[in-house]
């Protein structure tokens, strides 16, 4: 699975950037089908604390999931994230299944 990551607000650390990676390499286990994955982490210029914002789309054939998560750090975001997504991949590979 090829996966994407973008950070167009700001220049994003590396190990921010294997976070993703890894949590995102992750969902392929669930659903053999995904093609890609493009995540973007953004900045939210509210007031509000939980103005970190992972937004991850995946690519499965006849069918795309998002999920976008805010949180006060990017890493609680990106595993809201990918946690939410997870539940999307597994039920998208159940209407497959049956």
């Amino acid at each position: 699975m090829k996966v994407i990551i973008q950070t167009p607000e700001f220049k994003a650390k590396q190990e921010l950037l294997d976070l993703v990676e890894e949590k995102v390499q992750k969902l392929e286990k669930f659903n053999e089908r995904i093609i890609d994955a493009r995540v973007t982490l953004k900045i939210d210029k509210s007031d509000s604390r939980e103005n970190k914002i992972c937004e991850i789309r995946i690519g499965i054939p006849g069918n795309d999931l998002y999920v976008g998560k805010n949180a006060e750090t990017f890493e609680e975001a990106i595993a809201f994230a990918t946690d939410a997504m997870k539940r999307q991949v597994v039920e998208s590979r159940k209407k497959v299944v049956s």
